[in-house]
């Protein structure tokens, strides 16, 4: 199976919606090579970053799941190779 190594960024406004992101950011651990969260108390935002390494459709539901929440933003940015198992 083919994959691809990408960087999802995750802002997200409501922090409330935290504990569910890393619900589903558990569900995917086996796609997940690092994450790196950062607490913005000031603006009472919170900015995480995902590295994944796993197919286009796996990843785009994954983001897409994140970005649905109110109050949160994804962006996904691919690298142009992909890498075979």
């Amino acid at each position: 199976m083919e994959t691809r190594v990408a960087v999802i960024a995750i802002i997200a406004e409501n922090t409330e919606a935290i504990a569910r992101i890393n619900g589903i950011l558990h569900d995917y651990a086996d796609y997940i090579i690092g994450r790196m969260g950062l607490p913005y108390r000031q603006k009472g935002l919170s900015i995480i970053s995902v590295v994944v390494d796993a197919p286009q459709q796996v990843t785009s539901a994954l983001a897409g799941k994140i970005g649905r929440f109110d109050g949160v933003s994804t962006k996904t940015a691919y690298a142009s190779a992909t890498c075979g198992d």
